[in-house]
């Protein structure tokens, strides 16, 4: 299982942080991948970056300038930060886990597990 959590309101050019919370299993784990993914109102979803079972980050090349994700082990935990946001960051947040670091991660149905998504918004 897992849950996002962070604020539902940031200011532009803020910062944005979200952690995901994981259950039932560690991220650890030979070879999950666990990405963060969004979908800003009536578009599609965004691939944004991910962190593999052995700490490997890689990130969407559009977003790579402004985003970071880290992990704690010991809370079984990743997290995102997004800096200088815009209302065009404005959108809901997913984790997800992938069962393989293979392929592409933007291939949405290598997922089978998902957060239940948090909306973040971007206003002053």
């Amino acid at each position: 299982q897992l849950q996002e959590s962070g604020p539902g309101l940031v200011k532009p050019s803020q910062t944005l942080s979200l952690t995901c919370t994981v259950s039932g299993g560690s991220i650890t784990t030979s070879y999950y991948a666990w990405s963060w993914i969004r979908q800003p109102p009536g578009k599609g979803l965004e691939w944004m970056g991910v962190i593999t079972y052995d700490g490997v980050t890689v990130y969407s090349p559009s977003l790579k300038s402004r985003t970071s994700i880290s992990r704690d082990t010991s809370k079984n935990q990743f997290s995102l930060r997004l800096s200088s946001v815009t209302p065009e960051d404005t959108a809901v947040y997913y984790c997800a886990r992938a069962t393989s670091v293979f392929g592409d991660y933007s291939d949405f149905n290598r997922y089978n597990y998902w957060g239940q998504g948090t909306q973040v918004t971007v206003s002053s």
